[in-house]
């Protein structure tokens, strides 16, 4: 036999089973899947949750528009922050001005004044609260975001802008920083959405009521109760 004999030419067996094999090659996602959910430039908002009928895909002025991935992932993380801050917020304007124990009661009037009289009155505790909202938004910040130098360095390759050279993590959700005490985080994708359906729109109305509280006050200088008679 001849040295430089070729090859055998392929089977019709082997022929069937590379086809086979070529077949089940499926094409990678662009984007990685977290909590059930793996972004669709197509669909509004990424397909994220949070929109909910009458009102549905709602956003006039057209904020979304022409977006990166990165970019409405910045937004939505923006707005779950601030909807939980002014739902404590909400609850503290209400709760702080008819109940205050702390510092012997000497913290009074419209809730407007109460971080300015904390500070006057127990500097050590709002020195001691500075901290610690320090300390709590740096941690979300080691857990969502890419380190600065990297995230400019990433966003120029990609000739994309961020905020301030501000960057997601590409498999961090909006809002979810694995702080969830009470177990209360659904493991089944639909519940979780529909719960943070559920977290964006009293975040949305929170945010409306405390900027509604915090400007009545600011106008006539009464607590809230006080307009009811209270």
């Amino acid at each position: 036999a001849s040295a430089f004999q070729l090859a055998p030419a392929p089977t019709a067996r082997s022929s069937a089973v590379y086809s086979e094999v070529t077949e089940e090659v499926v094409e990678a996602p662009a984007f990685p899947t977290v909590n059930g959910w793996t972004a669709d430039p197509k669909a509004f908002c990424l397909g994220l949750p949070g929109s909910l009928p009458p009102v549905g895909n709602f956003d006039p002025l057209g904020f979304t528009t022409d977006l990166s991935v990165p970019e409405i992932k910045r937004f939505r993380e923006a707005e779950v922050t601030h909807g939980r801050v002014a739902m404590l917020a909400s609850l503290g304007y209400l709760v702080g001005e008819s109940f205050h124990p702390l510092f012997g009661g000497q913290i009074t009037g419209p809730a407007n004044t109460h971080l300015a009289q904390v500070e006057h009155v127990a500097p050590q505790f709002f020195f001691a609260l500075a901290i610690a909202i320090g300390m709590a938004e740096t941690t979300r910040a080691l857990v969502g975001w890419v380190p600065p130098v990297q995230a400019m360095t990433t966003l120029a390759e990609r000739e994309e802008r961020g905020a301030f050279g501000a960057l997601l993590r590409d498999g961090y959700y909006p809002g979810d920083i694995g702080f969830d005490p009470l177990g209360l985080k659904p493991s089944d994708p639909k519940e979780f959405a529909e719960m943070q359906t559920k977290e964006l729109q009293n975040g949305r109305l929170a945010m409306l009521a405390a900027a509604g509280m915090c400007v009545q006050e600011q106008v006539d200088g009464k607590g809230i109760f006080e307009h009811f008679g209270f």
